[in-house]
């Protein structure tokens, strides 16, 4: 019976190197996420849209209407990106921006004609998506579930970090 071998101290280190690129989390995340958008972008360019614009219409198409701040929530965007994105659309005549009356912070999306007819023509790109991926559907729902789960994790710790950030400073006891 052969000696098992032993990994020498710089194998060793190179298993225990936490800096590696394939033991980060956030990596396969990054990537499948940029893989996935170059699939989708074959599938989008018919409709006009970009990838970004896509999960807007998604968000409308559920909600016939929604606040800024709604669109921004949902898609886990800042205000300085989903503003410019909501002019591009506005402008491309798929939606409508309207501020409130009673108050003027608060401006109202919602879809115009153009904007709401492009949903039959968007309703086989999941399917067509999925076919591409080659996963089966109970594979596709967990991998759904799995990262569902991580980014209602994300959401809660950075919502706990935006609070520490900007509440103010604990007074100073004597």
């Amino acid at each position: 019976m052969a000696a098992p071998e032993v990994a020498t101290a710089s194998e060793k280190a190179f298993d225990d190197d936490r800096l590696r690129l394939d033991r980060q989390i956030c990596f396969p995340l990054y990537a499948a996420t940029n893989l996935i958008q170059r699939l989708y972008r074959p599938l989008l360019a018919p409709l006009g849209l970009t990838y970004s614009q896509y999960l807007v219409m998604l968000l409308l198409w559920e909600r016939k209407s929604a606040h800024v701040g709604e669109l921004r929530d949902g898609l886990h965007l800042d205000a300085g990106t989903i503003t410019p994105l909501l002019k591009r659309m506005e402008r491309a005549g798929l939606l409508t921006r309207r501020r409130e009356r009673d108050d003027e912070r608060r401006v109202e999306i919602a879809l115009t004609r153009r904007g709401a007819a492009l949903r039959r023509r968007a309703e086989r790109i999941p399917a067509t998506l999925a076919a591409q991926i080659g996963a089966e559907p109970d594979e596709l729902a967990s991998l759904r579930a799995l990262t569902t789960s991580l980014v209602d994790r994300l959401r809660r710790i950075a919502l706990i970090d935006s609070r520490e950030r900007f509440s103010p400073p604990e007074p100073r006891r004597a």
